[in-house]
């Protein structure tokens, strides 16, 4: 799964996911664009990635263009209250409203279009399919 090799701190505050981020295909000719604000694990993407790849039979080229680079920490169960923060459990990537999370490039549109909607079954958040015109 992704998270990064390095971080400037061990854990980081929660922040809010809001605003609205347009951006445009920049290596692929169709790509998922978000339809709303919020996180991906890295688990998630993973999936997206694998189930995108299943059906593509490995032809063409796909780009992730997010990255879970914010740990989210979690305290055990049934553990009293104090003793500081509790340890990073996964890893998620804050994402506005329409950022391009992934891009598809070398295969016919109908595959590509049967190979996004698998992945958007896997994604937490609302897309949508696009293209470059």
């Amino acid at each position: 799964m992704l998270q990064p090799k390095k971080t400037k701190f061990r854990k980081f505050q929660k922040r809010r996911v809001t605003g609205v981020k347009l951006q445009q295909l920049n290596f692929g000719m169709y790509g998922i664009q978000s339809l709303s604000c919020g996180r991906i694990s890295s688990a998630c993407i993973e999936a997206a990635r694998r189930a995108m790849t299943r059906k593509l039979k490995r032809t063409g080229q796909i780009w992730i263009r997010i990255f879970p680079d914010l740990g989210v920490s979690q305290k055990p169960a049934e553990v009293r209250m104090g003793k500081g923060k509790g340890a990073i459990q996964q890893w998620v990537c804050p994402v506005q409203k329409g950022q391009i999370l992934f891009e598809v490039n070398g295969v016919p549109e109908s595959l590509a279009v049967q190979a996004v909607q698998l992945a958007q079954h896997k994604l937490p958040l609302k897309t949508q399919f696009i293209k470059t015109i």
